[in-house]
Formats: structure tokens, sequence, C-alpha cells
């Protein structure tokens, strides 16, 4: 055992580190955090969720042999720590890529979108970024401004949606299905709706801080029977991105079409470790 206080605050140190590579890690066996060999695929879920909404997509990636890690973003899934704000999810998912110190290809959902967007913002080693029904905000702008910057739309999502006096909101589970899960069968659904957890308002007005799509490709995800994210706004963002692809499906496309959904994330690596290799 440590003999000084300073040998207890390093050890403290070291095992708090350890615990947030740990705590964050999914489908990835340990050794595979110092591979250096194709890009890691790092997903980031929307309001509401938790890594945990990744799972069906994480076991057909793995049958591929693709490696992919699902972040919990601060206070959602299995995370303890407390809610915070965009930037800090931002700068959370940011901590775990540079500890990770490889490469990677960041897949966002809904407001992941403007996470995965401030995130390449911050570090580096990001070869491509996926949206999947996802905001794209430019430089300047919140998820809030750019759904006031686009013109009215109905989704079911405004219905279901319950403020709460402590600065968060949560989602009515009457209305779950029709704003996230719509084509999800219903036990899907019940094990989906029993995970939501609070979302804080405050991550939905900080605005970006970069323009990576500038300099990294990046992919849309549309989806056209979306009840969250209007379909008409997302064809309206979804040209801010290098390509576009578009499925006949609601807002969980990782879950009611797993299939595409992993082909998207394997072409983008196989784009992602062809540009690398044509630069090394």
């Amino acid at each position: 055992m440590p003999s000084r206080p300073d040998d207890l605050v390093l050890l403290y140190i070291d095992l708090k580190r350890w615990l947030v590579v740990v705590g964050v890690c999914q489908h990835l066996p340990m050794t595979d955090l110092h591979a250096h060999g194709d890009p890691l695929v790092i997903l980031v879920h929307g309001a509401w969720h938790g890594a945990w909404c990744w799972a069906s997509l994480q076991a057909e990636l793995d049958r591929r042999g693709i490696a992919s890690l699902a972040v919990d973003l601060p206070g959602h899934g299995a995370s303890v720590l407390p809610l915070t704000d965009m930037h800090g999810d931002a700068q959370h998912v940011a901590d775990v890529i540079n500890g990770l110190g490889r490469r990677v290809v960041l897949v966002g959902h809904s407001y992941g979108g403007a996470v995965i967007t401030e995130v390449a913002a911050r570090t580096k080693g990001i070869d491509h970024l996926v949206y999947v029904a996802a905001f794209v905000p430019d430089q300047g702008e919140s998820v809030g401004s750019l759904l006031a910057s686009l013109p009215p739309a109905e989704v079911a999502l405004t219905a279901a949606v319950i403020a709460r006096s402590d600065g968060t909101m949560t989602i009515d589970p009457a209305g779950a299905q029709a704003a996230f899960y719509g084509a999800c069968s219903p036990e899907v659904v019940a094990s989906a709706v029993s995970r939501l957890s609070p979302q804080p308002f405050a991550t939905m007005s900080q605005p970006t801080t970069g323009d990576p799509r500038s300099t990294i490709a990046s992919t849309y995800i549309a989806c056209t029977q979306d009840g969250a994210v209007a379909y008409a706004h997302q064809q309206l963002m979804a040209p801010r991105c290098t390509a576009t692809v578009t499925f006949e499906t609601d807002h969980s496309p990782f879950v009611s079409m797993v299939e595409p959904t992993a082909d998207v994330i394997a072409s983008v690596l196989g784009d992602a470790t062809a540009g690398a290799g044509a630069s090394s």
C-alpha cells in the first residue's frame, strides 16, 4: 500500500482514469483500445437515451468484426456523473477519445449530432462524422437556434415532452413510441421506454464553437418516418454533410433497420481507412 499522502493521491488519479475508460466501454475488448488498425467507431446517443440504445447495432458491428464503443453521456444510462450541458457532454466524449489515442469514426444520433460536432471542434483524430436523424449545427448554432431557423413542422415528440421545474425535461411514456420507435416491436419499445432519463434544457441552447465539417467528411442518415426530428428538417440539414443516405423508417434506425445502418458505417469505415492509407 502507498505510504505517503502523495502516493495516495496518485493512486486515486490512476484509478479514476481507469474507471472513466472502463465505465464507457461496451462491446470492446480491452486489448483493442491500444490497437492501431481500422478506426474505432464511437457511438453517441441522443437526448433522453443512453449507450444502451446502440446494443443491437453494436451486436451487428461485432458480427462484422467492426470494433465500436458506445458512450453514456453524463447522467444518462449507467453514468453516475451529474447531468451537464452540451459543452459538458462534448468534453466528456472528447476526453474518452483523447484517452484512447486512436483514430475514430464518430456517430451521433439526434441531439448527439450537436455533441459530435462540438467534439470534432475540440479534438483531433476524427476521420468521419455520421449524423443519424440528427441535428447538424453550423458554428455558432445550438439545437434550439437551428430548429428556430427552420420552417415549422409538427412531430410527435412535441406532445411527449414533459417540462420539469428542475431544469430538465422527460418523455411521457405514452408518447415515446410515436416519437422515437414507430417502426419497432412492442417488446423493443417497452424495454427502451423503461430506460429513458431526464434531459437538461441547457443542452439545447449552447452553440457549437467550430466548423469541423469544413475539413472532416460527413454522412447524414435521414429517416422519412421520424417522429422526433421532422423529415422536412432533415432534408434541409442533410446537405450540410458530404453524403446522404435515406431510410424509410422511424427515429431509431439502429434498432428498426440495424443491418442497413451497419452497412453505412461499414462503408464509411472503409472510406476512412482508404483515406488514411492514401495520406500516410
